[in-house]
């Protein structure tokens, strides 16, 4: 198959799950890699679990993070429509065939009898299952009910007593028995086809090549396989993406942290970080880089790279890579995108000086883990007044009075520096030559000067925090420092 062509379908339910991005990004790895088209499909059948909005937000956050559509309801195509509820007549006309062919049955059970149904296979301790009750209606029996207004489905009818062969890219051959397989709904009684019935119908007539989900459809397979030979048509490559664990070995759940991609995106992580991220869910280069961006992924990506084990979602992994990318940024950049941070923790407005502003973050750059983490790493930047404990003050074995002394001797000696040569490195030179020469200790200034400057036990060096704040600020902090009780 030359025309390679992938899909992301996702249902508009609201936000986008960490999992679900990881099946886009593997989607779109692929199709670049292979030179291919990658198709935006929204499946918007089950209307009750839809929310307004969403499609507009998940096409937001598909944009932050880079993917690019050849198609999709925002960009059109020769294989509209992109929307499921769009495209119901085509639905129609295909469980139709199936219904012509001996392929799927109308099943006129009430909800009633289906809900006894399975409380007595609970009871007795049997799978869940349909029990076919509807399969063998003949057609006077079909017609009378359907005269006479009686609600219905449409169900698949799975071949009793037999096996289906499956292949999946990263498994393998599978093979299911068809007596363990359910009798399941192709089309509600509105109308509506569920995702078994669409998404073949849809997969074949917009010429998917390949399929990329979560593991958790392996048992759907045989069925979408069985559709597949009912309509006579030419079965997709299907990958299934391993499982995506926490650290504790479960699934990824809201209770033990964030797993919608937007929690991230507020968090200050960056798209850079999380594609990185997610592409080693389940995929690792032949040569084993790891810090890899999205162009790079794309020209190293490749199926035989891949594994089926599941993949544990590391936060510390995360964290790590997105505090490399914010290391990469230039000043400008990282200061357009801390801004809002700032803004929103009330630290600065329009009127704070931009320079400073970017000094300061600068200073923090090395630190940061996440974007919002700069508000926490700078606050005493630009406070008026820093809160902090006297005892802070005090360094190893020396009293509160010692300390206040060395930071008398200091103020002294950086009040006699120009404003002009008021730099880390003067600041460096003369506070080191001014202890060394007086057979003094770093420690014993030092230490009370970062707390004197920050309020803080960890912080960037005193004398950088000098330098950022300026000789007028610095001065005025020692002060304060050497009059606390």
């Amino acid at each position: 198959m030359n025309n390679i062509r992938l899909r992301f379908a996702p249902s508009p339910t609201g936000f986008l799950h960490i999992g679900n991005l990881r099946t886009v990004l593997f989607g779109y790895f692929l199709a670049r890699s292979l030179g291919g088209k990658f198709i935006l499909r929204i499946e918007d059948t089950d209307q009750k679990r839809k929310v307004e909005g969403s499609v507009e937000s998940l096409i937001d956050i598909l944009k932050w993070v880079g993917i690019e559509f050849d198609e999709g309801p925002h960009i059109g195509g020769d294989f509209g429509p992109y929307i499921q509820t769009e495209r119901l007549a085509i639905y129609q006309k295909y469980v139709q065939e199936l219904l012509d062919k001996g392929e799927a049955y109308y099943c006129f059970c009430s909800e009633d009898r289906l809900t006894e149904m399975r409380l007595e296979q609970e009871k007795n301790k049997q799978a869940p299952k349909y029990d076919k009750h509807c399969r063998n209606l003949n057609s006077e029996e079909i017609q009378t009910k359907l005269k006479n207004g009686e609600a219905f489905v449409i169900r698949q009818k799975i071949p009793a007593e037999t096996s289906i062969e499956v292949i999946d890219e990263l498994r393998g051959k599978i093979v299911f028995k068809t007596d363990d397989l359910d009798d399941h709904v192709l089309m509600k009684s509105n109308g509506i086809p569920t995702y078994q019935l669409a998404a073949i119908v849809d997969d074949h007539l917009m010429n998917i090549s390949h399929v990329t989900r979560g593991d958790e459809w392996l048992a759907s397979f045989p069925k979408n396989v069985l559709l597949y030979k009912s309509f006579g048509w030419e079965i997709p490559k299907y990958i299934h993406l391993p499982l995506i664990l926490n650290k504790g070995g479960g699934k990824l759940s809201k209770r033990q942290g964030d797993v919608f991609v937007e929690n991230y995106r507020d968090k200050g992580y960056l798209p850079e970080a999380i594609i990185n991220f997610c592409a080693l869910l389940g995929w690792h280069a032949k040569d084993d880089q790891e810090i890899l961006s999205m162009d790079e992924i794309i020209k190293k990506f490749d199926l035989k790279d891949m594994g089926a084990s599941p993949a544990v979602f590391d936060i510390e992994k995360l964290d790590y890579l997105n505090g490399y990318y914010i290391r990469q940024k230039n000043i400008n950049d990282l200061s357009s995108l801390c801004r809002p941070y700032l803004e929103k923790s009330g630290l600065i407005n329009d009127k704070t000086n931009n320079d400073f502003i970017k000094k300061v973050i600068a200073l923090s750059q090395e630190r940061l883990k996440k974007l919002e983490d700069i508000s926490l790493l700078s606050s005493f930047f630009f406070k008026d007044k820093l809160d902090y404990d006297t005892n802070l003050l005090i360094w190893k074995n020396l009293s509160l009075d010692d300390i206040k002394n060395n930071l008398h001797e200091l103020y002294n000696l950086l009040e006699k520096i120009e404003e002009t040569d008021w730099t880390k490195d003067k600041l460096e030179n003369i506070i080191f030559s001014y202890i060394k020469n007086n057979n003094k200790k770093n420690g014993d200034y030092l230490w009370p000067l970062r707390v004197a400057l920050s309020g803080e036990k960890n912080s960037p060096s005193p004398l950088e925090i000098a330098d950022v704040l300026g000789k007028e600020k610095s001065l005025d902090r020692i002060k304060v420092a050497i009059s606390k009780n």
